[in-house]
């Protein structure tokens, strides 16, 4: 049986590929998403990538995945450096959670450096761009045979 992991993208991310390629790229969201179809599918994984601008929408869907997902993957973008939220619904959530940002926040504005989510993350990603979900995903796939 396959585990089920969700990735999931806060504000903005439906805007890959046009928004600031010059940091973001030019993979769009559906780029993304096939690309972590195939990896996730190849390490016996099923996932649901799901993206949202609103922060309410964020935390249902974490609080749905206590239910039916063995770990979590997400990008929170902005909701990073603010949302006690979506930390506080991680923090409801027992499996694994990884943490991705596409660029390198610690070259980027001082804001950015601080999130909220890595409070919880078992991992993070950041700065490897769209790749880190692949790498996200291969971490999750070890992290849910140790447990």
């Amino acid at each position: 049986m396959h585990k089920m992991i969700y990735i999931l993208n806060g504000p903005n991310l439906n805007l890959l590929g046009k928004r600031e390629p010059e940091i973001y790229g030019h993979d769009t969201l559906a780029d993304v998403e096939a690309q972590c179809h195939k990896i996730a599918q190849s390490l016996g994984l099923e996932q649901r990538l799901l993206q949202s601008n609103y922060e309410g929408q964020i935390v249902d869907w974490i609080q749905e995945a206590r239910e039916s997902a063995a770990g979590i993957i997400i990008n929170p973008g902005a909701l990073s450096h603010y949302s006690i939220a979506v930390l506080d619904a991680l923090n409801a959530f027992d499996g694994p959670v990884i943490e991705v940002h596409i660029s390198q926040v610690y070259k980027r504005e001082p804001y950015r450096r601080k999130s909220y989510v890595s409070e919880r993350a078992d991992a993070i990603m950041t700065g490897f761009g769209v790749h880190g979900y692949a790498l996200a995903i291969q971490h999750m796939a070890t992290l849910l045979t140790r447990g």
